[in-house]
């Protein structure tokens, strides 16, 4: 039985670990953290995520805390008037074949994590910190910071924008800062009352900012994910602890929904936004990488986490069927690059969009959305089909129901 060894225990890696634990290899997952847990926050998981999550048997799990929304919508982010909607709920499930969860970050990490210690015991090690590689061409082998090395037939890394793995295989370079620094919020519903958000995904846009919020664990709690530019970042932190105040300075005078949820909630963390430019190659040897270690995304998209776990299909279906390790690293470049690039661009775009300054710039945007929302919605629908009726488990027969792979 062949192995994989993947570097970081999160949505990619874990999901990743399931993908080729699916098509027959022996796993284990390195973590550098003590445990496995996540910042209160929440994410979106769209119908081409959904699909991936059926096939290796969890959509069940997932969904029993997934909160489904009935639309998205555009919203002023001071007046809070209605801009644009595109239809989600029914209508998207019908669609493409799948349905568009808000799914709280913690939640979908246990679930990947209990999948992995039912089919696999004992496959994630914690306090495991990858320093670098090593490999043969017939094994590779994890160092590890203690000493320890991991060896395997594939090292998988799924390390995040500032990967140890990436470092190596391609030399050092900083990820770029883009202006950009994003506010993370989770509260209660019931301390929201009249202000509680609606439930739908609502952009909340205005000149140099957006607010988005939408809905977790079956409505019960309220997500905020609120982005401002700045030129004046400092912090060497990826995620930092903030103050209340300073996240409702930066939304002074916008609607009591967005305020509210700032106002309630019991921790502030803010992080800089920083991405790459598409890389070149993806792998080196058994040494592949896989989400934000090749291809980390502004969350303008909604798409960062959705990107990983189609990556780790992808990746443990090539790699399954190829009869070397370097073709199936190849076509699995070949598969995910130009779409991954083309979510990476659509993101950074909606960030200009959103925050347009400008009476003219505004026009120009959010005109041509609101009347189609209102004659012409099916235009919207076809806007995102290459992402959301994107699947890339069609054809696989890694797809079963969920009880029969524990």
């Amino acid at each position: 039985m062949k192995k994989v060894v993947v570097a970081g225990g999160g949505i990619g890696g874990l999901c990743s670990a399931l993908c080729f634990h699916r098509f027959g290899w022996d796993v284990e997952v390195l973590e550098q953290a003590p445990a496995l847990k996540e910042v209160g926050a929440g994410i979106q998981i769209s119908p081409n995520g959904v699909k991936v999550l059926r096939a290796i048997g969890l959509e069940d799990t997932v969904s029993a805390n997934a909160f489904v929304p009935q639309s998205t919508q555009i919203r002023g982010g001071r007046s809070g008037k209605l801009i644009g909607t595109v239809r989600l709920g029914s209508h998207i499930e019908e669609r493409h074949g799948a349905p568009y969860w808000h799914i709280h970050r913690a939640d979908l990490i246990a679930a990947l994590e209990q999948a992995i210690e039912l089919r696999q015991p004992g496959a994630i090690r914690t306090n495991a910190s990858v320093t670098r590689y090593e490999q043969t061409d017939d094994a590779v082998r994890a160092v590890l910071a203690e000493g320890d090395v991991v060896q395997g037939d594939l090292l998988v890394g799924a390390d995040g924008i500032r990967s140890i793995i990436r470092q190596q295989m391609l030399g050092p370079s900083k990820p770029r800062f883009t202006g950009n620094v994003a506010w993370r919020a989770v509260v209660p519903v019931d301390r929201l009352g009249q202000f509680t958000p609606p439930p739908t995904a609502s952009v909340w846009v205005g000149e140099g900012r957006h607010a988005v919020t939408y809905l977790l664990r079956r409505g019960t709690l309220a997500n905020i994910v609120g982005v401002v530019e700045r030129s004046d970042w400092k912090a060497e932190g990826w995620m930092e602890q903030g103050t209340k105040q300073a996240a409702l300075n930066d939304f002074a005078g916008w609607h009591p929904i967005v305020r509210t949820i700032l106002e309630q909630a019991d921790a502030h963390y803010c992080w800089a936004l920083f991405d790459r430019e598409p890389l070149n190659r993806w792998g080196d040897g058994r040494v592949v990488l896989l989400g934000d270690a090749c291809h980390p995304m502004l969350p303008f998209m909604a798409q960062g986490a959705v990107m990983a776990m189609e990556d780790a299909f992808v990746l443990a279906r090539e790699l399954s069927s190829a009869s070397a390790t370097s073709g199936g690293i190849a076509q699995y470049y070949r598969a995910r690059r130009n779409r991954t690039a083309r979510v990476q661009r659509t993101a950074r775009d909606n960030a200009g969009i959103f925050h347009r300054r400008s009476s003219l710039g505004k026009l120009a945007a959010y005109a041509p959305l609101w009347l189609a929302s209102k004659a012409l919605p099916t235009a919207l629908d076809q806007r995102y089909d290459w992402i959301y009726g994107h699947d890339v488990t069609a054809g696989s027969d890694a797809t079963a129901p969920e009880e029969s792979l524990i």
